[in-house]
């Protein structure tokens, strides 16, 4: 069964959304710069790796989005009466 706790002995610390989106961007732009020029796997790695973490950062705000969305319709079923 899953828990919140890490298995790790040093918890490890989490990055929020923000800092994901500034890591990304600066992939992006570490990709798109002239010292890269002559390195295209590295360039098309870092641009995918931003890209995953764009995408990891949209997919933790749905799940907030959802999560808010929920808790919201128990409330209005709590008064009107349902569980």
């Amino acid at each position: 069964m899953a828990t919140n706790e890490s298995s790790n002995t040093t918890p490890a610390p989490q990055m929020t959304p923000a800092e994901l989106s500034a890591l990304a961007s600066r992939l992006r732009n570490r990709a798109e710069s002239v010292v890269l020029r002559d390195c295209p796997h590295q360039q098309t790695d870092l641009l995918a790796a931003a890209n995953v973490i764009d995408q990891l950062v949209q997919l933790h705000a749905d799940i907030r989005a959802a999560e808010a969305a929920a808790d919201r319709l128990h409330s209005l079923l709590k008064l009107a009466g349902g569980r």
